[in-house]
């Protein structure tokens, strides 16, 4: 095992910087610094070819590029320092009022259009037995994009030789704020075209009601009887154009939350490849790149509307606002921790 580390130029002043992981299994995962960002898991398939299986790209500095990040894609980012949507971009702490950028719609989105995954991050990798990594971290200033605190964030990514990534999550903050970090990787397991063939299942019975713009009612709900029941196995493509925007929903994981658990598996017949999905969080997004519009492309696997998924671990869409959900708010003292594993393997 090892982990390699490129320097790629300066953006401004700051290096930009790739590390590649590396296990005895033919795994490997890169990260840049620029947003804490995977940009390539490469796994082999059931015939030992080895291919790319998440939506990233080879030259880091794309990530900073202003016509990619006027798409709102995330490819394999860092999120925060709250992912997903908070309702009209406010909320309140101790009754004192916080308002945000709202850059999806009427709404905020992962955390606005300059947050952690725009930022350069500090990086430490290191080794140890069987498992190599990088440490991302980064501080953010009090008031930075709206959000009160200086929070202090690390995001460990490590990679085993059981063909585990792992990713470690910690942040404190000297005041009151709120907190909810996530990855962003759109996994294709078949390493080109769409991924309507993946199967799916996931470890989850319930979801949250949802409004048209993706905002949560409040209410949480039983996937059963409805297109988004994936306790038994079913591809993606089955029933993903019964939504306008395919699937894009908050769904509740089995068990308590805290607790590393299984939360979800996906395969494909034709690669054979698996990846199986297991987190600490109370719940996670999935979702299908309806939106991703083929304006970019790496080897074979054009980017274009439901060639990725995600899984994205998570605590749920507009928490601070939503009193009855589990709560996302930090105090001193305390400490934010997340723990989110992907397990690469074969059917």
């Amino acid at each position: 095992m090892n982990v390699d580390k490129q320097k790629l130029g300066q953006i401004d002043g700051n290096d930009v910087i790739v590390y590649e992981l590396k296990n005895d299994n033919g795994v490997s995962v890169k990260i840049t610094n620029i947003g804490a960002t995977i940009t390539s898991i490469k796994t082999p398939d059931k015939n030992g070819k080895t291919d790319d299986i998440v939506l990233g790209f080879d030259d880091p500095k794309t990530y900073l590029d202003p016509e990619y990040l006027s798409c709102g894609f995330f490819l394999g980012a860092t999120v925060g320092r709250y992912a997903n949507r908070i309702a009209f971009g406010k909320f309140s702490i101790d009754s004192k009022n916080y308002e945000l950028e709202t850059n999806c719609g009427p709404h905020h989105l992962h955390g606005g259009s300059n947050a952690f995954y725009t930022k350069f991050w500090a990086s430490d990798p290191f080794s140890s037995g069987k498992r190599v990594g990088v440490k991302m971290s980064y501080v953010s200033p009090n008031m930075e994009n709206g959000y009160p605190g200086e929070l202090t964030v690390n995001v460990v990514f490590t990679l085993t030789n059981d063909n585990e990534l792992i990713i470690n999550y910690q942040a404190t903050t000297d005041k009151k704020t709120v907190v909810n970090l996530t990855n962003h990787s759109y996994f294709n397991l078949r390493a080109k075209g769409d991924i309507l063939d993946t199967h799916v299942v996931m470890q989850a019975d319930k979801y949250t009601e949802r409004d048209d713009t993706n905002i949560p009612d409040g209410t949480i709900e039983s996937v059963v009887g409805t297109p988004l029941d994936f306790k038994l196995d079913h591809k993606i493509g089955e029933r993903v154009h019964m939504f306008d925007d395919g699937y894009d929903h908050n769904y509740v994981i089995n068990g308590n939350h805290g607790t590393l658990r299984a939360a979800a598996e996906a395969w494909d017949d034709e690669s054979g490849r698996k990846l199986e999905f297991f987190t600490t969080e109370p719940g996670f997004q999935f979702y299908t790149g309806h939106y991703l519009n083929g304006k970019y492309q790496r080897n074979e696997l054009k980017f274009d509307q439901y060639c990725g998924f995600c899984f994205e671990a998570q605590h749920f869409p507009d928490s601070p606002n939503k009193p009855q959900f589990p709560s996302t708010l930090l105090k001193p003292g305390e400490t934010y921790t997340q723990t989110t594993v992907y397990k690469f393997g074969l059917i």
